[in-house]
This record gives C-alpha cells, structure tokens and sequence, in this order.
C-alpha cells in the first residue's frame, strides 16, 4: 500500500542518515540523506509547543502534515497528506498514539483506509533506537545510533541512521 507517492518505496533495504537541522532549539527539524549525500526528505516542526510536523521532499513540497491533537491522554497525532491548513474539512489519513498512559509505551498507528493495516513502533526515539512493526510483526523501519566506521566512534543523539 502506497500512501504518499510511489518514489518512496525502496525495493531493497535502505539506510539514511538523518541530522538535526538545528542544534540551538530543542524543537527544530530533521533532514535525511541517502548514501550520496543528496536530501530525500526534511521535518520542520510549527505552531505553538510544536503541535505540528511537516515532512516535505528535497523539494520543499508538503507530503504529510502531523497535529498533535489537543487535549489527549494517549499523547495522539493525526497525519493529513499534503498540507494541512485549518479551514479545510480534511480527513485524517492516519493516527498515532500511546498504547499506555503509564511509563514508557509503544505507539500504535492506525492507517483509516485500510482498518487491518496497523504499525507499532516500539523503543524510545529520545535515545535514536526503536523500530516499526507492521501487523505482521515484520519489521518495517528501524532508527539507530550512527556510527563512524572508520573510527567504530558513535556519533551524537543529533546524527542517527534510519533503515
């Protein structure tokens, strides 16, 4: 199932580097790089208490808009394609929330056009080390620590790999 555009399916395993694209504010975005070093996708974060996250293209083009809904006790987000702009009747393509109120929880993503598609991700994204399942329990992604390899040095929480 292709939810955004079919460029984004790799048909083999692929790694990409991810760096914080802003080392001074705790909230700021993400860009993400193939093995030749050109930009595949970029998140930016806006509103107040960074209740929304865009994922865009190399391009700067909207692909996904995530809202945190508000107030939620399961910490929920709801995903829109494209952009999301509030005087639009826009549906929800998917949503994403904690599957506990206590502790540390996995996330559960539901997608709303197919009900029996569900993903968990599981691990802790603030320490760069979890991984999403789909319904199967196959692992569909994974996020590491980057490590250097002509050092076998672990780089810092602001550059991590994504699989």
């Amino acid at each position: 199932m292709v939810i955004v555009e079919e460029r984004f399916v790799y048909a083999t395993e692929t790694h990409l580097t991810v760096m914080k694209t802003s080392l001074f504010y705790p909230g700021d975005g993400f860009a993400a790089y193939d093995s030749n070093g050109q930009l595949v996708f970029r998140v930016d974060t806006y509103g107040p208490d960074t209740r929304e996250l865009v994922l865009m293209d190399q391009y700067g083009v909207c692909l996904l808009t995530l809202r945190r809904k508000w107030p939620s006790l399961h910490n929920r987000w709801e995903g829109y394609l494209g952009e999301r702009r509030d005087n639009e009747n826009q549906k929800a393509i998917f949503s994403a929330r904690r599957s506990s109120l206590i502790g540390r929880s996995s996330v559960t993503v539901e997608l709303f056009a197919d009900q029996t598609e569900v993903y968990r991700i599981e691990g802790q994204f603030g320490l760069r080390n979890c991984r999403i399942y789909d319904s199967a329990k196959e692992t569909k992604a994974e996020i590491r620590r980057k490590v250097d390899v002509s050092t076998n040095v672990m780089l810092g929480k602001d550059v991590f790999w994504l699989r």
